[in-house]
């Protein structure tokens, strides 16, 4: 399969069924990713076709945790290349989407290919995690806060559950280990206001990749004390 018959099918085993105006979209953001990537580090990942399963189709399993409703507001924290925010944002342009990551490089990339796909309703913001998780407008402002390949679940519910209001939802895109960071994580996410909704498995067609979706539904309003500095979540992690 090519990169248009990889994404058409990857997409529709979630029940989205790409425009002709999306999927050039898509192209166009792997057009980007590795003209960029020649100059900073994006991704170790540029060649079309696992791009579109590594990257774009692992981003948009998200939509098995269905919970992005119409018009939700939804952060991506530490969003990097924008995965998966950004991939959200082309398959349900209407979400409103804000990407947060600390490297200013990757902010004017994102920028870019907002500028260069023509999104509207999705914005940038450069700054730390454990920073804007207290700053109005962002702490308990949000639907769904989202990660991927961020850090471990324990670390990451610290950083990502202050920006979820309450009602709304913690989405975490990990790896095959998601089940041990489950148990691992357990008493943070209860600290920090969360109640464990489910770990669901994904697929990406021709991979054997066993990723998953941990959800994690913010049932009480978080702790002032929360989020700490980043090197306190990392070192003295929530036990």
């Amino acid at each position: 399969m090519d990169f248009k018959e990889i994404l058409i099918k990857g997409c529709s085993l979630y029940g989205i069924h790409l425009s002709d105006t999306q999927i050039d979209q898509f192209r166009k953001y792997r057009e980007l990713l590795a003209e960029w990537n020649e100059k900073m580090n994006l991704t170790g990942i540029t060649e079309e076709i696992e791009v579109a399963k590594k990257h774009f189709i692992d981003s948009v399993s998200i939509i098995k945790s269905g919970k992005l409703k119409e018009n939700i507001r939804l952060i991506d924290v530490g969003t990097g290349a924008g995965f998966p925010g950004m991939v959200v944002k082309i398959i349900r342009p209407d979400i409103q989407v804000v990407l947060l990551d600390s490297l200013n490089k990757r902010i004017n990339f994102l920028n870019t290919v907002i500028n260069e796909l023509g999104l509207k309703n999705i914005e940038t913001v450069h700054g730390r995690a454990e920073d804007f998780g207290r700053k109005e407008g962002f702490r308990e402002n949000f639907d769904i806060a989202t990660a991927r390949a961020v850090a471990n679940l324990t670390v990451l519910s610290e950083y990502c559950m202050p920006y979820v209001k309450q009602g709304g939802y913690f989405i975490a895109l990990k790896g095959p280990s998601a089940n041990e960071e489950v148990i691992d994580a357990k008493n943070a996410i209860g600290t920090l206001g969360g109640k464990l909704i489910g770990v669901m498995d994904t697929e990406i067609p021709e991979e054997d990749m066993q990723h998953k979706i941990v959800v994690v539904e913010k049932i009480n309003k978080i702790s002032e004390k929360y989020p700490r500095k980043a090197g306190q979540i990392e070192k003295k992690p929530i036990k």
